[in-house]
């Protein structure tokens, strides 16, 4: 018990000496105790400080839902904007000062249904602006309604018989659209996450993140914690990050390998 207590005291004394906490604000966050969003919020904050970004010079822009409480809970900048528009106003944000780096965060109901539209337009224009898209397959904020990525026969109260629309698949989208960055990760995983957002802040263009998360209080059967890490894996050793071809055949093949799956080539 003394060796657990030190190394405990051990833990506690490298996290305060880390700085990680000068990035988050004084308002804690109010998400569900056990949902995947801390692990979300953990990576992000990571990247940040590894990156060495000062706070002032980092907006975070959300939507409407769970996720679009994320700039309160964070010392950075931020914009909690209109639902399913968080990406249009990052990209003003963007435009109006390039020297910023822009975050846009937002559930799979804000973007994939009333925001889905502004997907491909931010791709194909590839505005440098880093998108992490929390997929809980679930509207959360509103009690727990089949949401446009949710599997079918999920049952909850709006759909007692089990959902039966065919789900959306955003890397694919991502990728099909254009997307010069395209990530596929997982809420259980924050290191993973820290580290494709150091490489996704580089890129010079839009970087897509889509991340697997969990929605503990409204879904029991899909995407629990236990399924997802049963599911999730890391790309084959062997992928090309630069081929697009053959990141859109895996992720129609295979729809939990995780890791970065597309990164355009730069030149100069």
């Amino acid at each position: 018990m003394k060796t657990s207590g030190k190394v405990l005291a051990d833990q506690v004394s490298k996290i305060k000496d880390s700085d990680v906490f000068s990035i988050r604000s004084n308002n804690l966050p109010t998400w569900c105790p056990g949902c995947g969003y801390f692990g979300i919020h953990q990576g992000l904050n990571n990247a940040i400080q590894r990156s060495k970004l000062p706070h002032h010079m980092v907006v975070t822009v959300s939507g409407i839902g769970c996720a679009g409480r994320y700039p309160f809970f964070t010392s950075n900048y931020g914009l909690h904007t209109v639902h399913g528009r968080a990406l249009p106003v990052a990209t003003g944000v963007k435009l109006a000062n390039p020297d910023l780096t822009v975050f846009a965060v937002g559930g799979d109901g804000d973007g994939l249904a009333i925001g889905g539209a502004h997907l491909p337009h931010i791709a194909r224009r590839d505005v440098n602006v880093n998108y992490l898209l929390f997929d809980n397959s679930i509207y959360g904020l509103t009690k727990g309604q089949p949401s446009p990525s949710s599997r079918p026969g999920l049952k909850t109260k709006a759909s007692p018989e089990g959902s039966t629309d065919k789900p959306l698949n955003a890397t694919l989208m991502a990728l099909s659209y254009g997307a010069s960055f395209v990530a596929r990760l997982f809420a259980g995983d924050p290191e993973s996450i820290t580290e494709a957002l150091l490489a996704g802040i580089k890129h010079p263009g839009f970087s897509f993140f889509h991340i697997y998360t969990t929605c503990v209080t409204f879904d029991k059967q899909f995407k629990t914690w236990d399924n997802l890490k049963a599911w999730s894996h890391p790309l084959p050793d062997h992928h090309d990050p630069t081929d697009r071809k053959t990141a859109m055949n895996l992720v129609l093949e295979d729809d939990f390998a995780m890791g970065i799956l597309y990164k355009r080539e730069t030149t100069g």
